[in-house]
């Protein structure tokens, strides 16, 4: 089932100045690890774009865009997103702050009437850098119709809130719900349109959409879960327009290439400046420190350094779907991978092409021998942390500590500064204390869990 398909290969010599720092992708190996990854992560299919310069250099499809059909997978077709939206739906809103539309550090109360007192305080800024304090929560069902963006947001209250705002990085997509809406309601039209007029049009992004009805009259690829131990179509498929924002868009490896080439290259695409570049500067800087210390937010992407590399990613998962857009905008370089199973970024693949464009530096295989806490970190740590629906709770076992995330229980060890949860391949935990030194947050996998008791 997994085969090379659907191929659309295209090399060109790199002319510009960052030249001496790349290498030649060479097809096989991307065809040998695309396969493997597909094979291990049960992926029906996936499309790759490579970009250098102001250029695509490499474009494939490899696998299957239905198991059921057998169709070949082309590097043309749509995929839904997952949460690499959220660049798109920040760069509408910094777009409209730019041409003086709306204030970035402004309650959205200003903008959007009839919200809760609470909720209307919270600002643009906090809502694109995941500091406002929303709860996480990302139904993949619900209406198709443009009005549930803005009803659903109407119909919070206070306790929408977890944490204060500005207190604490914590993943949120109801916060580019929000933003979503902002920028349609100072746009005066649907979220959708907003993003096929600011964005879509001026990059020649013809068949991207936010519209499932639009979306299928192209060639699109199927989405699959897991079913059985094998991958199976998602029927009905997953849409819930009160969450578009966040995390619905439909593209291709080709077209989200457009934007990206505009992304690298100070807003410019085929010689015309379809971006701001103040845009582009804006969105790629820090606004949030990420819990942990080595990673921060700006607003639709994650910022990092690592392997002599600056960083400027986000990878997406829905139902159905999974992508992973990476930048190194310093090398003029990026991958780009769209799949369709849910949550398959591909991160093999995408750590192979990296490594063999820009000759990384050698990752260190020399991680911190992992021990028990102390009693007085199981003192400190021990509680129940809540984030909506969603729970941690840490407790002593026997002269550790574990934790139980919803019900399911991990270990928790200490290796060096760092706490990890779980065997194998462990995530990191960072506790995050309140002025008095008592741990106030848990911060895993993205999301802040604030104590409870």
């Amino acid at each position: 089932m997994y085969r090379v398909t659907g191929a659309v290969v295209i090399f060109a010599v790199l002319t510009f100045a960052a030249a001496a720092e790349v290498r030649q992708l060479d097809p096989a190996l991307v065809q040998r690890v695309a396969l493997e990854e597909l094979q291990a992560s049960k992926t029906p299919g996936a499309a790759v774009a490579v970009v250098l310069g102001d250029q695509v250099v490499f474009s494939h499809g490899y696998g299957l865009a239905s198991v059921d059909t057998g169709a070949p997978l082309t590097p043309d077709m749509l995929f839904r997103l997952g949460s690499t939206t959220k660049m798109f739906t920040a760069s509408a809103v910094v777009g409209l702050a730019l041409e003086g539309k709306l204030d970035l550090n402004a309650p959205v109360s200003r903008y959007i009437s009839g919200l809760d007192p609470t909720i209307g305080q919270l600002t643009a800024n906090q809502l694109l850098s995941h500091t406002s304090g929303l709860h996480d929560e990302a139904p993949m069902f619900g209406s198709h119709d443009d009005a549930a963006l803005g009803n659903g947001i109407h119909a919070w209250k206070a306790d929408f809130l977890f944490a204060p705002p500005g207190r604490i990085y914590s993943y949120s997509n109801p916060g580019y719900w929000l933003a979503g809406y902002l920028a349609e309601t100072v746009s005066g039209k649907p979220y959708a349109d907003v993003i096929a007029e600011r964005i879509f049009a001026p990059l020649g992004m013809q068949r991207s959409t936010v519209r499932p009805a639009m979306a299928m009259t192209w060639p699109l690829a199927q989405g699959h879960e897991i079913r059985d131990g094998h991958p199976a179509v998602i029927r009905p498929a997953a849409d819930n327009a009160s969450g578009w924002p966040a995390g619905s868009i439909f593209s291709s490896a080709l077209e989200l290439s457009r934007f990206v080439i505009a992304f690298m290259n100070d807003g410019r695409l085929d010689g015309r400046q379809v971006l701001p570049q103040k845009l582009i500067a804006i969105m790629s800087s820090p606004h949030a420190e990420i819990p942990g210390g080595d990673q921060h937010y700006g607003y639709g992407f994650e910022l990092s350094a690592s392997r002599g590399v600056h960083w400027v990613e986000h990878g997406g998962s829905r139902a159905g779907y999974g992508s992973t857009i990476r930048m190194a905008p310093d090398r003029k370089f990026a991958v780009i991978i769209v799949a369709n199973r849910s949550g398959s970024g591909m991160p093999k693949l995408a750590d192979a092409i990296s490594e063999a464009v820009l000759a990384l530096d050698p990752k260190s295989e020399r991680e911190p021998a992992a021990h028990p806490l102390t009693t007085e970190e199981l003192h400190r740590c021990a509680g129940a942390y809540v984030n909506g629906t969603s729970k941690v709770e840490l407790e002593p076992d026997g002269g550790a500590l574990k934790a139980s995330i919803d019900g399911t229980f991990e270990r928790i060890t200490r290796a060096g500064d760092k706490f990890l949860l779980g065997d194998g391949q462990p995530s990191k935990l960072v506790l995050v204390p309140d002025s008095n030194g008592r741990i106030e947050f848990v911060f895993v996998n993205g999301r802040a869990f604030r104590r409870a008791n």
